[in-house]
């Protein structure tokens, strides 16, 4: 029998903005009385419920700041997919120690395996565990830092970008000397300060045939890769797994 809560009770949790408790209260009264709790490890069943909510909530809205998709988090990955990469190296990643380090993860491999997706899970763990976290596509990215010169807002954009763990989907189109510029910025501030997390269907030694300026390409490329783990993922397409309508493998 579910217990009832008395409106005095309602009214103290409303002016402590503890509501929410009330949704899993009555279970916490009755398992309580079942198993005999003290009254301290009651409270602290009850509370931590609370703290879990509120941990859970900041993570889903620094998630959508940070414009992760919802789609793209390690619980819904499909694991019957067709996809080989090093688990061990994986399981390595979302503990996010690569990031309390400053090192970068680089997820190479063919297009539709999953690299995204991956890069993805990463930053919403990260989110979970109260870091901020920013995910971009270059392209999108370079023609932000371009608009944001001529509005007179490229250093406070720069000064974003180095704060916080960067996702990135690297070189997928040719750069010009400005974008080329820009990347290195991005990465030399970065190098050994934040992570980034980068997915390519290119190896490093190609990024260079697609960047303007090969100096500046070059000492980019070697102090990203020089601090990155690098996880090669490979096998048939995974976003044919998520599409509409399918109900098995």
């Amino acid at each position: 029998m579910s217990e009832q809560i008395s409106s005095e009770l309602r009214s103290v949790l409303r002016r402590l903005k503890l509501s929410p408790l009330l949704s899993t209260l009555p279970e916490r009264i009755a398992l309580a009385r079942t198993r005999k709790l003290p009254y301290q490890e009651f409270l602290e069943l009850v509370l931590s419920d609370e703290v879990a909510r509120r941990d859970n909530l900041a993570g889903e809205v620094r998630a959508r700041a940070a414009r992760l998709d919802p789609g793209m988090r390690l619980e819904i990955w499909d694991e019957t997919s067709a996809v080989s990469f090093d688990q061990d190296l994986w399981a390595e990643l979302t503990t996010l120690r690569f990031a309390e380090e400053a090192h970068n993860v680089l997820v190479m491999g063919p297009v539709g395996v999953g690299k995204t997706f991956m890069a993805s899970a990463l930053g919403h763990i990260a989110c979970r565990r109260r870091r901020s976290v920013a995910f971009h596509r270059t392209d999108r990215l370079l023609k932000h830092l371009k608009a944001a010169r001529l509005g007179a807002t490229y250093e406070a954009e720069m000064r974003k970008l180095i704060r916080v763990d960067l996702l990135d989907d690297f070189c997928l189109h040719a750069l010009d000397a400005l974008e080329t510029s820009d990347v290195y910025e991005i990465v030399v501030e970065r190098h050994l300060r934040a992570s980034t997390i980068v997915t390519s269907n290119r190896e490093p030694p190609e990024w260079l045939q697609v960047m303007a300026d090969a100096l500046l390409a070059q000492s980019a490329i070697d102090r990203l890769q020089s601090a990155a783990y690098e996880l090669v993922v490979e096998g048939e397409s995974y976003r044919r797994r998520q599409k509409p309508g399918r109900n098995g493998p």
